[in-house]
């Protein structure tokens, strides 16, 4: 298996963000561990791809490593750095320093802020990595809350909570669960990136959901008692006399429930739905209708051309 994270995720080097993104996506539905209980090969291409990916999601990762600053598992390459910073020196000195006791203060304030160090000695301390992660949920596991069983590349497993309310394209963060510190230091984070499913119904607006509502003519002209969906379970809501198709009815606190703040709420949008087919008790009743009772509701159109 080649360690080249462009070939790995199966890339050109010139690959936009978006198609590191787009690669990633369709390997990993096709590697996932879920999908392959048991299978070790599988198992060690999910955990390649995932490498890959992380380390050229992080357009400033992906830099270093294209310069050849850091390999394909994030490592620093010091030998390559030091080299190259001594590289142009006159040779009979390249290894040694003319710098007085100052300069060397200075640069250890440089390697204290690199390493999160101490200016009292001691061994270097070095945050762990952040790890970057996709995870595609449902709409409505998104506005209302759940909680999914995530694998890491690794294999591990953890319980992951996603908060009500979570948008598409936003992130999670789990705190430590990316690489281990270096000499004490702190681990790095996991964060995930969250991708939303839309839903064949609902439709998010900020904290209001909005769907459309089928409505016969007669309730439409009559009024009537109907069911609704919403997110948290279906309710009963009143379609006044002489609704028309575009009217929006609200269902005050039946949208989105946000971590902080009001809920919002669920627009419903009527859409006057005749028969499949029409008899000829509503063609005759509609003709007889129309001689007393004709009008034009194109009118306006007419006046604004």
């Amino acid at each position: 298996m080649s360690d080249d994270p462009y070939q790995v995720l199966g890339v050109s080097r010139t690959a936009t963000q978006d198609d590191i993104r787009k690669a990633y996506r369709q390997r990993a539905k096709q590697l996932h561990p879920d999908l392959h209980p048991g299978d070790k090969e599988v198992e060690a291409q999910f955990k390649a791809l995932s490498a890959a990916y992380q380390l050229l999601n992080n357009p400033e990762q992906r830099a270093r490593f294209d310069r050849g600053e850091i390999d394909a598992s994030g490592a620093e390459r010091p030998q390559q750095h030091f080299y190259r910073h001594y590289a142009d020196a006159d040779q009979a000195r390249r290894y040694t320093s003319s710098a007085g006791a100052g300069e060397f203060e200075d640069m250890s304030d440089i390697f204290s802020d690199l390493f999160g160090r101490g200016r009292g000695g001691g061994r270097f301390k070095a945050r762990g990595q952040d790890l970057y992660y996709q995870l595609e949920i449902e709409f409505l596991e998104a506005v209302n809350g759940a909680r999914r069983r995530i694998t890491f590349p690794d294999g591990n497993t953890l319980d992951l909570t996603i908060p009500a309310g979570t948008r598409d394209a936003s992130t999670l963060r789990l705190k430590g669960k990316g690489t281990p510190g270096i000499g004490g230091g702190e681990n790095g984070d996991a964060l995930i990136q969250v991708s939303v499913r839309s839903h064949p119904v609902f439709r998010r607006e900020g904290n209001d959901i909005e769907i459309d509502l089928p409505i016969t003519l007669y309730e439409a002209v009559l009024g009537a008692k109907v069911e609704v969906p919403t997110i948290s379970g279906r309710v009963s809501m009143t379609v006044p006399k002489g609704s028309n198709t575009g009217n929006v009815l609200r269902l005050r606190g039946k949208g989105v429930k946000p971590q902080q703040g009001p809920a919002g709420d669920q627009r419903v949008v009527l859409n006057v739905v005749l028969p499949e087919k029409v008899d000829p008790d509503l063609e005759k009743f509609m003709e007889g209708w129309r001689g007393t009772h004709a009008y034009d509701p194109r009118g306006a159109l007419r006046r604004a051309s």
